[in-house]
């Protein structure tokens, strides 16, 4: 296929495309199993071959008009480094949709690996896996440890996966349910990396005195010191970054002013206010009160006329909505972008970087996770140990159940709904006897 990249077949390939023993029926062939008409289905197929289905694309586009399910098997020969995974559970997060769009910052491999007839790709950056087998006695991993994707573009819309082992990492599944471990490495980590490396104040500069080992390079700007009682600024405050950053931001010493849009009657815009304040929101303000005038003295009012300044803003939606933004951050503010659901670009008044000195900067994830796996690591163990101690709460969730028998079309209709209008919930591919 012109354009798309082909990703290189290293030992994994005999095991999900090894061929069939002749003496299986003509409905089986090398590394695909058509799913019988009567849809009798085993846990493992003849000669202990594991039959699994995934979600593919094999070119961008809606993923209504692009994905397809698809069936294939796995052989029971494991390369001697690799994991045979069960998925549990996996998101559907606005990033797995633009990726099959093809409007992400990232492109995923494609390739025939799993026997389709075009090179494809599995979406799905995050979720949550299950070790069925594992190839040699001598990997740290046994049957039923849970264990999280590595890095990106793992694809984890699938009931099955063959990774090698050092692509995963093992979890305490103490305490935990599946949505709640297959939900932390994306949204969570958004808000925790950026509340901790963000913050009000000029850049560190070179051979000054708070210079040291243990500041950020030069350049970057001063982090909020938790339990300083410092502001921050949020819009999408309903999403999962910005539910995870109320709460990271109560734990941590900091305050909130969040910004969600106004529902279809003021019923709705109050729940969902009293919703976030038990969360742990200082403030919430709907987005028709942050573009009215009135919000200049409103904003004065939450901050003592400026005396407790607005250091830091969080940016995923994109156009006016974040031009207020920047006009309520205090002089040497920071505004980081890190999603655009509007779909608006970024309008920055020329007199915000003049006369107030502010910082726009964007956040990717996957960049981060790319520089620092460790500290990566690091903010997912400690995000889980808040959930277990009940120091973190679930994001609201839509689960869309998925097992052997669900059909293409729900789980293509789950994704298309995922971005559009006021949804009760993330949704969640939940996967049964699979």
């Amino acid at each position: 296929m012109p354009g798309v990249r082909t990703a290189r077949l290293g030992p994994l390939a005999s095991v999900l495309r090894r061929p069939m023993p002749s003496s299986l029926s003509p409905s089986a062939c090398a590394g695909h199993i058509v799913t019988p008409k009567t849809r009798v289905r085993h846990k493992s197929g003849p000669y202990g071959y594991t039959q699994a289905k995934a979600l593919v694309f094999s070119k961008e586009g809606e993923p209504a008009d692009v994905l397809q399910l698809h069936t294939h098997s796995i052989s029971p020969s494991l390369p001697s480094g690799s994991l045979l995974l069960r998925t549990l559970a996996a998101p559907i997060n606005p990033a797995d949709i633009n990726t099959i769009q093809g409007t992400y910052g990232a492109k995923p491999p494609f390739t025939s690996l799993i026997g389709t007839t075009e090179p494809s790709a599995i979406p799905g950056n995050e979720g949550l896996f299950e070790v069925a087998a594992v190839g040699s006695p001598d990997l740290p991993f046994k049957r039923g440890d849970w264990v999280l994707p590595a890095a990106s573009s793992f694809g984890t819309w699938r009931t099955h996966a063959v990774a090698d082992a050092s692509h995963v990492l093992r979890i305490d599944k103490s305490n935990l349910t599946p949505i709640q471990a297959a939900t932390v490495s994306v949204n969570p980590c958004t808000a925790y990396r950026i509340l901790r490396s963000y913050g009000p104040g000029e850049p560190i500069r070179a051979g000054s005195a708070s210079n040291s080992t243990n500041t950020p390079p030069v350049g970057a700007m001063r982090p909020l010191e938790p339990g300083s009682g410092a502001w921050f600024i949020q819009n999408g405050a309903n999403s999962g970054v910005g539910r995870a950053a109320i709460q990271l931001g109560r734990l941590w010493g900091l305050r909130s002013i969040n910004v969600i849009r106004d529902r279809d009657t003021p019923e709705a815009t109050d729940a969902l206010r009293a919703e976030l304040t038990d969360l742990g929101a200082d403030v919430v303000v709907a987005e028709s009160e942050l573009l009215s005038r009135a919000w200049r003295d409103r904003l004065a009012e939450i901050t003592r006329g400026g005396r407790e300044p607005l250091g830091l803003a969080l940016n995923c939606v994109g156009g006016k909505n974040a031009t207020a933004l920047a006009r309520s951050l205090a002089p040497s503010g920071t505004l980081v972008s890190y999603g655009a659901m509007s779909r608006q670009p970024v309008n920055l008044p020329t007199g915000l970087l003049i006369f107030k000195d502010l910082r726009f900067l964007g956040f990717w994830l996957t960049r981060w996770n790319e520089r620092d796996p460790e500290a990566r690591r690091f903010a997912i163990q400690d995000l889980l140990q808040m959930i277990r101690d009940g120091r973190f709460r679930d994001v609201p969730f839509d689960e869309v159940p998925w097992s052997w028998e669900t059909e293409e079309k729900t789980l293509k209709d789950a994704v298309s709904g995922a971005l559009g209008g006021f949804r009760k919930g993330k949704g969640v591919f939940v996967f049964g006897e699979t």
